[in-house]
Order: C-alpha cells, then sequence, then structure tokens
C-alpha cells in the first residue's frame, strides 16, 4: 500500500492558503469540482493534502495541548528554520519534538496539527 492523499476540514480557504501556501510553502495542485469548496496541494511524487471547506463536527473537541499527542499529518521539509521563522513572524505557536529529532509541531487555524521534520 502507498498513501495517496490525506483530507484536513478548514474553515476558511484563504486563511488556510495563507498558512499552508504563505507559511508552510506547500504547492497547489489541480483540484476537479467536487460539489464543495476546497484546496489540494502537492506532497512528493504523487501524494496530495486535501483541504475541504464542510462543516467539521470535531470543532469543539478537547485536544492535547502538545501536537505530537493529538492526530496529526507529519511531512519532510528541507528548510526547518526558514518555516519557524515564518510561524514566528506569523505568531503561530509550535513546539519542538519531545524525541529529539529535529522536528516541530503547529497548528493550523482550525487546529490541525502538522508535524515538520528536517530531512
Amino acid at each position: 500500500m502507498q498513501l495517496l492523499h490525506i483530507s484536513l476540514i478548514v474553515s476558511d480557504l484563504q486563511q488556510a492558503k495563507a498558512f499552508y501556501s504563505d507559511i508552510l510553502g506547500l504547492k497547489p495542485d489541480d483540484r476537479p469540482d467536487l460539489g464543495f469548496p476546497g484546496l489540494f496541494y502537492k506532497l512528493g511524487q504523487s501524494q496530495q493534502l486535501h483541504l475541504l471547506l464542510i462543516h467539521d463536527p470535531y470543532r469543539h473537541a478537547i485536544r492535547p495541548q502538545h501536537g505530537g499527542r493529538d492526530r496529526h499529518v507529519a511531512l519532510a521539509c528541507k528548510d526547518l528554520p526558514s518555516i519557524c521563522e515564518r510561524l514566528e513572524q506569523a505568531n503561530i505557536a509550535f513546539t519542538r519534538s519531545k524525541s529529539g529529532r529535529a522536528a516541530i509541531f503547529c497548528r493550523d487555524a482550525d487546529e490541525n496539527v502538522i508535524e515538520l521534520i528536517a530531512v
């Protein structure tokens, strides 16, 4: 088996685009008309991140404070220090991995956790 895509629910596409494109540096990908708004981003050779603008049934769930203990998506990145700088400039909190790896956890505006691991 191979991972093909990951879907996350978002409440504001412009806000999500600012986070995933401008801060994380992900590249947009083509998206067919699915009958509801959303964004697709390229991940690796053939994988994608799908952002879905739909009602989030988990919006008011109590989430763990540290992202490593919450459901999350882990992405490899080549320039972790630059992303950390952009997160700080945007006042987006992040925590370092408790494993000692060169990795951080941050959340988008909808509390989706993204782990970024230096490669």
